[in-house]
């Protein structure tokens, strides 16, 4: 991955002090979906929350690509001296991590919930392309997938998240550009070139099982990548078991 620069302005929170850490929300959402672990994290860690572009407060500007995404975030990572943080993406957020790890110093990356084998995901999606890019459709089609993928998340819970998506049609068909408008063979070549970037300790932590062959698909392309299923906690495990997640975030950044 290459040309990382940045062009938007970042919504975001910095709390608490020790070794930085970044959070990064999924699709639709902002960085408000943290909220119920930010306090707790900040015991111990400088944590940036950002609002990603395109997503809460922060600016709807195109490109909505990875790369651009990233470049935003390493500008607020430089601007207050955030050196090599640890990189926590959820969903969505999770590719941007995975992103910038590939380009820029990072001391681990935790990937909440986002499977980085993109063919099922493309088969997924384009079932429903049409509808995506159907102005009427989009927010049904939007809503159902994440209904979908609720899992074990509290009745409180999923009124909070529900309450701060917002789907962004302009921004949703930017970011899936890639399966959307990729034949297979050059999506798995964009996926395999960020990969092959990576070289720091590496956590996948799924709710939903991301399949059998997934832990040595990814462990050979990420030297020592590690895969947890918390299975039957769906597409949210860290907030259906936050303090399992934090006990967990503090022994990877201290085996990292």
């Amino acid at each position: 991955m290459t040309d990382i620069t940045a062009t938007v302005e970042l919504e975001h929170d910095l709390l608490g002090s020790g070794p930085p850490i970044v959070l990064l929300h999924g699709i639709t959402e902002d960085r408000r979906t943290w909220e119920p672990l930010l306090q707790r994290m900040a015991e111990r860690a400088t944590v940036l929350a950002v609002d990603l572009r395109g997503h809460g407060a922060s600016p709807v500007q195109a490109p909505f690509d990875l790369a651009s995404m990233a470049g935003d975030v390493h500008a607020l990572v430089a601007r207050y001296g955030l050196d090599t943080p640890l990189v926590i993406g959820h969903s969505m957020g999770a590719m941007v991590a995975t992103a910038y790890a590939a380009a820029l110093p990072t001391r681990g990356v935790i990937n909440v919930d986002q499977s980085l084998d993109l063919v099922g995901f493309q088969s997924q999606v384009g079932a429903v392309e049409a509808q995506l890019r159907n102005p009427d459709a989009f927010p049904l089609v939007i809503a159902g997938l994440f209904d979908s993928m609720r899992g074990a998340v509290s009745d409180v819970d999923w009124e909070r998240i529900s309450a701060i998506r917002a789907p962004r049609q302009e921004v949703v068909l930017g970011l899936w550009s890639p399966v959307l408008d990729l034949s297979t063979d050059e999506l798995n070549a964009m996926v395999e070139g960020v990969l092959a970037s990576v070289d720091v300790p590496y956590l996948a932590l799924h709710g939903i099982d991301p399949g059998d062959g997934y832990a040595a698909w990814l462990r050979s392309r990420i030297a020592g990548a590690e895969v947890q299923v918390w299975s039957g906690t769906g597409h949210y495990p860290h907030l259906v078991e936050p303090d399992r997640f934090l006990e967990v975030v503090a022994g990877f950044d201290r085996a990292a």
